[in-house]
């Protein structure tokens, strides 16, 4: 699986919410997500097992591993997802054979725009941000899917000099190790 990825810092998160909300299709309506995400040491992309705790809807957990460049504006990531059950048994079983990087904590708004997901985060320790999901068919180019992107962009007002390069990850150990 593979789509186009975005992702800013946004300045006034009530604001951009409000925005998204009015762009996005309203059919699924907009969900508010509590995740966390432990990222694992992997020799090629990233690791991490998602949890949602606390969650009133029954949500399995899920193990993720996906390739994406490191560089601002849209880009492509490809990646796979497997469900996990026992979310505690294979944490555990991760943490002893790959060893782990840290911990993302977020809440997420999750909107629907046609073919992209868009998510309003607010990640612990570390501020609040968007990201863009471009939800690329077999039929679509990666250049269809980042035009995609830069219109949703202008129509949200993101900023060129807002768009970040790595994970919240990434961020968060630059923030702690200095």
């Amino acid at each position: 699986m593979c789509n186009v990825e975005i992702k800013a810092k946004i300045h006034n998160f009530d604001d951009f919410l409000a925005k998204a909300i009015a762009i996005s299709d309203k059919n699924p309506p907009p969900k508010v997500i509590n995740m966390i995400d432990t990222f694992y040491k992997v020799n090629s992309g990233r690791l991490k097992l998602r949890e949602y705790p606390g969650h009133e809807e029954a949500r399995v957990s899920e193990l993720v591993h996906y390739h994406r460049e490191d560089s601002t504006g849209a880009k492509l990531s490809r990646y796979s997802k497997v469900p996990v059950p026992d979310p505690a048994g294979l944490g555990a079983i991760l943490a002893d054979s790959l060893g782990v990087i840290g911990q993302v904590k977020k809440v997420r708004h999750l909107l629907i725009s046609g073919q992209t997901r868009i998510h309003v985060d607010r990640v612990h320790n570390l501020g609040d941000f968007m990201e863009l999901e471009v939800m690329l068919t077999d039929s679509d180019s990666v250049e269809a899917g980042q035009m995609i992107a830069q219109q949703l962009m202008k129509q949200l007002g993101v900023a060129e000099a807002d768009l970040l390069a790595g994970a919240y990850m990434d961020m968060l150990l630059e923030l702690n190790s200095g």
